[in-house]
């Protein structure tokens, strides 16, 4: 089952955050050492797999060369480089001057990649027999097969994979379940089935369908896939004095240690150099009464139904495998980007940071087509490496005492819950035309998503509200996050409750909506698969 390793602290948990801590290290010695030459940050860079992995035996794998090799890869990725492979000798560093001189530039494509020579080269979709097979008279299996592809060798039965069509009856009739199917991890926790195999047998991602929602690189054994990061482009953005303000997921009570303490967390944010923090919440409120608005303009005298529009990952793979029904996922801005709007409106020349669980909102942030203002996006595993460079120790900060973010409502807060935008939509809805009933269903994971997505085309959920989230649970299981999926649920429920303001209509700020919403028009909704698409596909 995919999601499995969630909420596991594992070598490979432990290999990934040192690698961002050690990036970070380096990044931010080159602002306190302002006398580094381009060797000395080589060298630095080509140091740190050795500090990482120390030590001259294999923990992991075969060879400690090849975990180091591999780390490598993982620094590159982090330092927001593209891979570079073994086929002949570079350094880790080649071609980080030109990212430091261009600070601000996006990824350059694949968002997410796959390190070929990490990979298990995993078998997908095959059955096989294990040695518990007891070899029974019955043969259910045999008789079963569709294709004569089972015969007993030694009295136990043998899967001739030439024949075999992956049906699985056979796994289903036998008395002692001695029948597996193998399916690559990877791939199984892709909704998009976009992974497929290589000519080695070697995962393979396919660019025309992923939406880089991360649920492979996080359900990976063998930690073979990683996404690119920003954590360089970050630092030497505080570092040259830039105003660099945090917008901050509402997934991230919890992510960091304790109890949703938001002092401890602007205190930490002051810490890394940030200008200011402010809470994504407030954007998920304006989000909400925007959804609620056009829910009761719209549906069901102009669309069917409508979809919510926060989550990239659902939002691009409705409109692109449903394209006739493009137009019925909301229109609504996303509350990343409704957030860095309003920090743009009072900063105009800050760098925006959106700090929060997902892969995905790092394609958010470079299409063109909705202005999201955002000038990098980093996760809060990321982020915590920051901390950890510094040695920020979270939990040991104290309390600034000013009051919690007042602005964001509790069901703003609760958007990073699975079924939370719905509600407050619903809230919102109610709020306007209290004796109006909505219909509700929503969807955790691509796979369900699409299911909902093909009954609701049906007309299954006529006038329904659908909330679409790519990662089972929420937000809170981003690719990015860093707590167990059901304590940060917890915390998010116990935060939002402290919030003086209960429905995304209070919030005073939804004034502002028409002014946020300029310069984007229902033509984007056109090009805005497309371009999130090319965005994530390799460079040719």
């Amino acid at each position: 089952m995919p999601g499995t390793m969630r909420g596991v602290y594992t070598n490979l948990t432990e290999i990934r955050r040192k690698v961002f801590r050690e990036v970070a290290k380096v990044c931010y010695r080159m602002g306190d050492e302002p006398t580094m030459d381009r060797k000395q940050i080589d060298d630095a860079f080509d140091e740190l797999p050795f500090q990482i992995l120390p030590g001259d035996v294999a923990t992991y794998r075969e060879s400690v060369f090849l975990e180091r090799a591999i780390v490598g890869e993982r620094i590159r990725l982090a330092m927001g480089l593209p891979l570079q492979g073994v086929e002949k000798p570079r350094r880790i560093s080649d071609g980080f001057n030109e990212a430091e001189v261009d600070n601000v530039s996006y990824y350059k494509p694949p968002l997410v990649n796959v390190i070929k020579f990490a990979c298990n080269a995993c078998q997908d979709n095959v059955y096989e027999v294990t040695n518990t097979c007891q070899g029974c008279l019955a043969h259910p299996c045999r008789e079963i097969c569709p294709k004569q592809a089972i015969s007993f060798v030694d009295k136990k039965a043998h899967i001739d994979q030439d024949l075999c069509i992956k049906c699985g009856q056979c796994a289903k009739v036998c008395p002692y379940s001695a029948i597996h199917h193998h399916v690559r991890p990877c791939a199984a926790a892709c909704g998009m089935h976009a992974i497929s195999s290589d000519e080695h047998g070697r995962a393979d991602i396919d660019y025309e369908k992923c939406v880089s929602c991360g649920q492979c690189l996080v359900n990976c054994p063998f930690g073979a896939i990683a996404d690119k990061s920003q954590i360089a482009q970050v630092i030497w953005a505080i570092q040259h004095g830039d105003e660099v303000i945090a917008a901050v997921a509402p997934s991230f009570v919890g992510q960091f240690g304790g109890k949703g303490n938001v002092g401890k967390l602007r205190e930490a944010f002051k810490l890394l150099g940030f200008s200011g923090v402010e809470e994504v919440a407030l954007g998920a409120d304006l989000c909400t009464v925007q959804e609620a608005e056009d829910f009761l303009d719209e549906v069901p005298d102009e669309l069917p139904f409508m979809g919510t529009s926060c989550c990239p990952a659902w939002s691009v793979m409705a409109k692109m495998e449903f394209p006739k029904y493009a137009q019925t996922v909301s229109m609504a801005l996303t509350p990343m980007t409704l957030t860095a709007r309003m920090i743009r409106m009072q900063h105009p020349q800050a760098k925006i940071v959106f700090v929060g669980p997902c892969s995905a909102k790092k394609l958010e942030a470079m299409r063109k087509s909705v202005r999201s203002e955002v000038d990098f996006v980093l996760t809060f595993e990321e982020m915590s490496g920051m901390m950890d460079a510094k040695g920020i120790d979270y939990l040991s900060l104290k309390d600034d005492n000013k009051s919690d973010f007042e602005v964001a409502s509790t069901d703003g807060r609760n958007f990073a819950v699975a079924g939370g935008v719905a509600t407050a939509v619903v809230n919102a809805v109610h709020r306007m035309h209290p004796d109006l009933e909505v219909n509700v269903v929503h969807a955790e994971g691509l796979e369900d998503c699409r299911a909902m997505m093909k009954d609701a085309v049906r007309g299954k959920y006529p006038g329904y509200l659908l909330e679409g989230m790519a990662c089972p649970g929420g937000c809170v299981a981003g690719a990015g996050t860093l707590a167990a999926i059901n304590k940060s649920t917890a915390a998010v429920h116990r935060y939002a409750k402290r919030s003086p303001r209960e429905n995304s209509t209070e919030n005073s700020y939804r004034m502002l909506i028409p002014v946020l919403e300029t310069g984007f028009t229902k033509n984007d909704k056109d090009t805005e698969v497309e371009e999130s698409l090319v965005a994530s596909k390799p460079v040719e």
